[in-house]
């Protein structure tokens, strides 16, 4: 079974992984009904969905009314401004046929300029807050890409008391010695705030560059199971964070299956080999 253990200081349990519900936002109805039995199967209480992905929260709604109670259910809104902030989060407690979801966030905050709009005067944090009083959410977070992403989260946690941040986390990713140490920065402060710690993009291999795409992800994945197991384990074996799945319900299979078998991180020398052997480069330089 894999790990549970607090998101961050919200008092809810939640699997060590947790669904990226982007692999919902273009698929059947009866490609989302298998997802969810897996995920049942492998006892993911944790869903992450967000207003842009497509049908995604409307995939997701079928599952909540099968299954009430049954998960803490996270969603994004991409709006900056309070009014478009707040329409949107109302539109996604419609879609999601629920009258409150578990987490709000500010869904990828990097720009300079948007982040003084969200969490300035009549910005998309005072709508976050609004439902949060109104009991619409109970929990607001923060996300992002890029290189950026760490130290700008680290700054919101400065501005305002996030529930949770999100940002990139892997192997190759953290060879980069500017991104690795931003990245600790903000674990620190997190740890040191009981802030949840979400990562994604734990089995990316390398942007497509022109290459014909055989994933439903915006970036090329590792597919093989032996080099998922490596790359999944390297990022459980960091113990205070939290593995969003990636966005393409073919490979998911594989990278839970990884994460059940999880005993220890692998050595910076295998990892090592992993990156040399299928070349494998940081999304965000």
């Amino acid at each position: 079974m894999i790990d549970r253990m607090p998101f961050g200081a919200t008092g809810h349990e939640s699997s060590r992984v947790i669904f990226g519900a982007a692999a919902l936002g273009s698929v059947t109805k009866a490609d989302a009904d298998r997802t969810l039995d897996l995920l049942l199967r492998h006892h993911i209480n944790h869903i992450d969905v967000a207003a842009g992905y497509g049908d995604a929260e409307l995939r997701v709604a079928t599952w909540l009314r099968r299954h009430p109670g049954e998960f803490f259910l996270a969603t994004k809104t991409g709006e900056r401004t309070y009014r478009g902030a707040r329409e949107e989060i109302r539109r996604s407690l419609d879609r999601l046929g629920v009258d409150r979801i578990d987490s709000i966030q500010l869904h990828n905050l990097v720009d300079v300029i948007e982040w003084e709009t969200a969490l300035g005067p009549n910005g998309a944090l005072e709508a976050a807050i609004e439902a949060r009083e109104e009991g619409l959410v109970r929990f607001i977070g923060v996300t992002g890409h890029g290189l950026s992403v760490p130290e700008m989260h680290r700054r919101s946690l400065e501005r305002f008391p996030f529930d949770s941040v999100l940002a990139p986390y892997n192997f190759a990713q953290m060879g980069d010695p500017r991104y690795a140490e931003t990245f600790e920065a903000l674990a620190a402060v997190c740890a040191e705030r009981q802030v949840a710690l979400q990562t994604i993009k734990s089995l990316a291999l390398r942007r497509w560059e022109g290459r014909p795409k055989s994933a439903s992800t915006w970036y090329e994945p590792l597919r093989d199971q032996a080099d998922i197991d490596l790359a999944v384990h390297w990022v459980l074996g960091r113990p205070e964070a939290f593995l969003l799945t990636t966005g393409d319900v073919e490979i998911l299979p594989r990278l839970l299956d990884a994460a059940e078998r999880y005993q220890q991180r692998p050595s910076d020398a295998a990892m090592g080999d992993l990156v040399a052997r299928r070349e494998v480069e940081p999304l965000f330089v």
